[in-house]
């Protein structure tokens, strides 16, 4: 096989599994309707995702290195579709919150793997190409199943929507594409526990990608309920594909300006974005909602991670995986416990002041760490001319 058939293949298959992590996104109101439940309830149950990727992303870091790279990206495919049968077979917010964990799992799986074995399927050794594609696959992803549901919603509410069995068609597919893909990684017996390592100077590109999830976490979670009181729930997949896959269109702009730079102006667009996206949702007003959410998109999945993620491979010098990994725990933090505390708000003060509430330490935060990160750009550059 050669190595564009195979890296194409490694490609179909990331994209798989992160199309099912959103795919029910569009159903969160509906799911907490069959369970009477609200907001916080519906965002603990997306939560559930951060359960799952944690525990592996942190502390089986070396996993890869004992068993290869093919098993790992056949299981986080296997779990990616057992959860969309789960959602199947019973939709509502305690299986939501099982099925969440199960692609948490199968996305930290991937996300362990993905890059080094598309690196080796390319052979070229070009490291950086092999990033980029295997970031552009699951970007697409993460939004492509949260936007084809929303498509399949409009011809009629249901709770099994045409999306859920064309995912298991073509994940099945990715499947015995992937089993015929090389494994050519040397396994070797290498520790498992790999605790996350925060370089001098790291901190704040964690905290700067911490608020840009957190944003994300949002309106994945909780801009559904939100919608849906404008009649405008089944739009909320498309906005979820705004949030995220748009960054895309951003991030060559991003691989040409200086990490901090980069970093600085995500943080400038990220509290603009959401001030638009949010009395969008407020009012009812589709279109401010979507131009806010590709406004976030491109600091979220543009200029904040692929800036911040270069910095902090270039600060950690030899410990670029555990340095990797401290970035990402900041991250899905930000992806899941401000999205709680939101909710929570919604459930006891509505939804217009959780918004407002959210909005107001978002810019607070914003301010701060690009206070900070400013200030580490010009000790770095006083260092530099001393």
């Amino acid at each position: 096989m050669s190595s564009r058939n195979a890296s194409t293949i490694l490609a179909f298959a990331l994209c798989l599994v992160t199309f099912a992590v959103n795919l029910q996104a569009p159903l969160y109101t509906a799911y907490a309707a069959l369970s009477g439940q609200g907001a916080a309830a519906t965002a603990v149950a997306f939560s559930g995702y951060v359960i799952g990727v944690l525990p592996v992303l942190l502390l089986l870091g070396g996993l890869a290195d004992r068993v290869g790279h093919k098993p790992l990206i056949l299981a986080a495919l296997a779990l990616s579709m057992l959860a969309t049968v789960l959602m199947l077979l019973a939709p509502g917010l305690a299986q939501l919150a099982m099925a969440r964990t199960l692609l948490g799992v199968g996305t930290a799986l991937a996300s362990a793997t993905g890059t080094a074995y598309m690196c080796e399927l390319m052979q070229d050794g070009d490291a950086r190409a092999a990033a980029n594609r295997v970031t552009a696959s699951t970007s697409l992803g993460f939004g492509l199943g949260a936007a084809v549901t929303s498509l399949f919603l409009l011809s009629g509410p249901t709770l099994a929507p045409g999306s859920f069995p064309l995912h298991l068609a073509l994940a099945a597919l990715a499947f015995v594409a992937v089993l015929g893909l090389p494994n050519p990684v040397q396994r070797r017996q290498s520790a498992l526990l790999r605790l996350p390592f925060y370089p001098q100077g790291s901190l704040a590109y964690g905290l700067a990608i911490l608020l840009a999830w957190a944003c994300v976490g949002l309106v994945i979670a909780l801009m559904p309920s939100i919608l849906a009181r404008h009649h405008l729930g089944n739009w909320s997949g498309l906005s979820t594909f705004c949030v995220i896959s748009c960054g895309l269109l951003f991030q060559p702009l991003a691989r040409r300006m200086a990490s901090a730079r980069s970093t600085l102006l995500g943080l400038l667009i990220l509290p603009c974005s959401y001030a638009l996206l949010a009395w969008g949702a407020d009012a009812g007003v589709l279109a401010a909602v979507l131009l806010g959410a590709i406004g976030a998109s491109s600091a979220c999945y543009g200029f904040i991670y692929l800036g911040g993620l270069s910095a902090v491979n270039t600060l950690a010098g030899t410990e670029k995986t555990r340095a990797s990994a401290g970035f990402f725990l900041l991250a899905y933090l930000g992806f899941s416990l401000p999205v709680i505390f939101t909710g929570m708000l919604a459930d006891h003060f509505g939804a217009g002041t959780a918004l407002v509430l959210f909005g107001a330490l978002l810019l607070t935060g914003c301010f701060a760490v690009a206070g900070a990160l400013l200030r580490t750009s010009r000790h770095s550059a006083f260092e530099a001319i001393r």
